[in-house]
């Protein structure tokens, strides 16, 4: 289990040396051809900040190389603001007041029918964590309801057990978004105060359950803004570390979610520029050549159009974070703000006008060969 691994380092240890490594220690990440964890730590320290440009150089050839110039759409569909955990981050946290939805079958198919025309093939499901109503079946049901329109389905759900993925990839799911939030064990506790999503170590599994259930994808992430976003990034490429020595024929995925305006959130603790973002984008590809890179409509649209020449090889457009948002009820209340409000054409024609090909799917329908 990576819990045995988390536990043989310390937090306050962790982001002590990252912030001594030295331009030594970034020249040499730079120049090598297989880069390790110490290396990692030094191109997201801050002595790494003068090498952006050289990062930015080396990131953009080695996305090229193994990604070509491509960069994969996708749209999130959320199903359900419902949820039991008490979290003062997140705009569906059970002590806000507003109106919850969990669409049924009916409006779940109004929502992915406007996607379709859009030219979605990946879509990724998203609920709150309401395991009774959202819960297993619901799952199976939706995956099984859409399972014939779409090349591509994930989740980002409450975290399952192992047998509950088990029997979703038998459904055709593809790929689950599980987000440790934050790898920080003592200050886990300030920000989930009520839930099952309180249980740090619960969650640090899901990923090795996900590993034993022969889940295809894993896409982890940390909400940059609740803790010192080095140390959370170095525990994130810890753990991927780990999954792909112990679960090597499954993909993986990291995401850079900032934490963004909604109901009832807190301020972020540590903000990170865009610069930095740049440079933690850059670190990701410089370290891991083979990692998926995604960028979601958190960010504003001069970043987006930018960092998909830096690394980034996954984007949604034209998102809604409310249940319904797309079709159904597009005034109820969002997950959180959007940054970029672009609608899909424009989103696919600014990366055409980079010189890229926006790719709606690479990949023969994988859930009817199931």
């Amino acid at each position: 289990m990576f819990k045995d691994e988390f536990n043989k380092y310390n937090w306050d240890e962790v982001q002590s040396s990252i912030y001594a490594k030295t331009a030594a220690d970034v020249e040499r990440a730079i120049n090598k051809t297989r880069r390790d964890i110490e290396d990692f730590k030094a191109l997201i320290s801050p002595a790494a900040a003068p090498y952006l440009e050289q990062m930015a150089q080396l990131s953009h050839r080695i996305t090229q190389k193994r990604f070509g110039k491509t960069i994969q759409l996708y749209a999130p569909l959320y199903l359900s603001n419902e949820c039991q955990n008490i979290c003062n981050y997140c705009g569906f946290s059970f002590d806000n007041k507003l109106k919850r939805r969990t669409l049924t079958p009916v409006e779940i198919m109004q929502e992915a029918m406007y996607l379709k025309e859009q030219g979605f093939e990946h879509v990724l499901l998203v609920t709150g964590e309401a395991n009774k109503t959202v819960g297993i079946d619901y799952l199976q049901n939706s995956i099984r309801l859409l399972r014939p329109h779409f090349a591509n389905i994930s989740i980002e759900v409450q975290p399952l057990d192992e047998d509950e993925y088990k029997l979703l990839a038998d459904e055709g799911l593809y790929a689950v978004l599980v987000y440790q939030e934050t790898y920080h064990k003592e200050n886990y506790k300030l920000y989930h105060l009520k839930g099952k999503k309180s249980n740090f170590d619960y969650r640090l599994d899901t990923p090795d359950r996900l590993g034993n259930a022969g889940m295809h994808k894993i896409g982890l992430g940390v909400l940059i803004g609740l803790e010192d976003w080095r140390a959370d990034n170095f525990f994130t490429a810890l753990h991927v570390n780990y999954l792909e020595r112990n679960f090597w024929q499954t993909k993986y995925s990291i995401s850079f979610p900032r934490l963004r305006p909604a109901t009832g959130l807190i301020e972020p603790k540590v903000v990170i520029s865009d610069k930095e973002l740049v440079q933690l984008i850059c670190a990701w590809r410089i370290f891991n050549e083979e990692i998926e890179l995604s960028i979601s409509t958190r960010e504003n649209e001069l970043f987006r159009n930018h960092i998909i020449k830096l690394g980034a090889t996954t984007v949604s457009a034209g998102s809604k974070t409310n249940p319904g948002g797309y079709a159904v009820e597009p005034e109820s209340l969002e997950q959180f703000e959007i940054d970029d409000s672009r609608s899909v054409n424009e989103v696919k024609l600014m990366i055409e006008g980079a010189g890229y090909k926006a790719v709606w799917k690479d990949w023969e329908n994988f859930t009817k060969a199931v």
